[in-house]
């Protein structure tokens, strides 16, 4: 498998160096030339997480070879997201994504992303240590920086917003242990710090700086290939699962809905379609930042815009990152017409685009109030609590049937632990959670008949560790500090 640039760089490289690159010199992301295809999905039905992951893995990463059986039976030692709850008479199933260590569902791929990292580095002999830069709109950071906490030869920084993750969400990464780790708050909002790190990808003075101090830059967002690809997995298991336990039939279609604001969960659905899993519609679901809702009814994507804070912080994005990766395949490998389209978008904050994707895609939105329905009826019809970000999915999904009509068996991204959202789930359902953010956490608990995780549960006596507050328009300048 080869890669190239989204926009007008047509050098072909290999994944170990699109993993470890992450960005590529032109701005663009790496992309694989084809969409290898899963083959005969019969023969794949027993194949449990790990040996699905090696068999999809090895197709995009193939100059790996054979350790990328080492490194899956490494970083897959925690529990899959096998939960595939249906909640609904309406042939809905629920794909519950975050049972891993931060609770979130970027666990799986972050989980991996370290040692398909390492494993790079080996196979081109490159001995510099590497620098991560992590721009987070929440769930992203804990998840990084659990994964890299005292990988030898890497280093990771993480940017969040300071007024704009939950309270759980902020705690989790301001009391994270590790020597090789640092996290900033960012005075602003999300785009303000992905739109730093990205200047800091880009800026080639910067990156000399970096190397003359032995490392190398890369990044732990979807925009690195190394953790958007580990996340086509769970659709093509989910899918297999339904099959196994005759929810769906071998080769039925289903719709997938997915709860997005970078675009990168969604895109790894699209990639697991090209590659022959049997999909009908992609349900995009956004929140009151509801650009992509936008851009997919109009064919505009206009960010002059101001963001709104909402319930669902991991969504609370007005730059998609992982959108470009799409228009690139929408556009059949137009590089050019993508590199025009982002130097518009960083110009002037708009670009216009053709509309071929009405087909493939359902785009729709949830505000605070649809959220909050869709949390209470859920639970109040099934016993089920969903946090925030599924909720926009779920409320997005039933407009999707109002509209259409449409009753294919529809699989929707559960995308993180309603613990991680106590506020907005207990005010969803008129429960008053009181002051305690830890009180609430042992409701939420109650109504999900569940322990609370000791993991969040011990954050309430943990030690503030990175207490770092900064200018985005300064993180260069604090990076290289901290690296002294």
């Amino acid at each position: 498998m080869k890669y190239v640039s989204t926009r007008t760089d047509r050098s072909q490289i290999n994944p170990s160096q699109a993993i470890i690159k992450s960005i590529a010199d032109d701005g663009g992301l790496f992309v694989p030339m084809n969409f290898p295809p899963l083959g005969d999905l019969s023969k794949l039905i027993d194949l449990d997480y790990r040996e699905l992951a090696s068999y999809i893995l090895k197709m995009y990463f193939d100059d790996l070879g054979d350790k990328l059986n080492i490194i899956v039976k490494k970083a897959y030692d925690q529990k899959f997201p096998e939960e595939v709850v249906k909640i609904k008479e309406t042939n809905a199933f629920i794909m519950e994504l975050y049972h891993g260590i931060t609770h979130a569902f970027k666990d799986m791929a972050l989980s991996i992303l370290p040692f398909l990292l390492k494993a790079s580095l080996e196979v081109n002999g490159d001995d510099k240590k590497v620098l991560i830069l992590v721009a987070t709109s929440g769930d992203t950071g804990k998840a990084a920086l659990e994964g890299f906490k005292d990988v030898d030869g890497v280093r990771a920084m993480v940017f969040y917003p300071k007024d704009g993750v939950s309270a759980i969400q902020k705690l989790q990464m301001i009391s994270q242990e590790g020597e090789n780790l640092n996290v900033f708050a960012i005075k602003g909002n999300f785009d303000n710090a992905q739109t730093s790190v990205k200047d800091a990808f880009n800026d080639k003075e910067f990156n000399k700086k970096i190397l003359e101090k032995g490392y190398e830059l890369s990044s732990a967002n979807s925009i690195n290939i190394g953790r958007l690809i580990p996340q086509v997995v769970y659709y093509v298991y989910t899918y297999l699962r339904l099959v196994q336990n005759k929810k769906i039939k071998l080769g039925e279609k289903v719709n997938i809905a997915v709860p997005t604001g970078n675009f990168g969960n969604v895109l790894a659905a699209f990639y697991a379609k090209n590659m022959g899993l049997p999909v009908n519609k992609l349900i995009i679901a956004s929140n009151d930042n509801k650009i992509l809702t936008d851009f997919f009814e109009t064919g505009s994507y206009d960010s002059n815009r101001k963001l709104i804070l909402t319930s669902s912080p991991s969504m609370d994005i007005l730059i998609s990152s992982n959108l470009e990766r799409l228009l690139y395949h929408l556009s059949d490998g137009n590089d050019k017409k993508v590199a025009e389209a982002m130097e518009s978008l960083n110009k002037d904050k708009i670009y216009l685009w053709d509309k071929n994707y009405d087909d493939l895609i359902y785009a729709n939105f949830a505000d605070e109030e649809d959220v909050k329905d869709a949390i209470k009826s859920t639970y109040d019809s099934y016993k089920y609590l969903i946090d925030p970000h599924t909720a926009v999915a779920v409320s997005v999904y039933e407009k999707y049937k109002k509209e259409t009509g449409d009753d294919t068996k529809t699989i929707i991204a559960s995308t993180a632990n309603p613990l991680k959202f106590p506020d907005k789930v207990l005010n969803s359902l008129g429960i008053d959670g009181g002051d305690d953010d830890f009180e609430k956490l042992e409701k939420i608990g109650e109504l999900m008949a569940k322990e609370v995780p000791e993991n969040l549960s011990a954050l309430k006596d943990m030690e503030v560790i990175h207490k770092d507050i900064i200018d985005p328009s300064k993180l260069k300048e604090e990076v290289l500090r901290k690296l002294k």
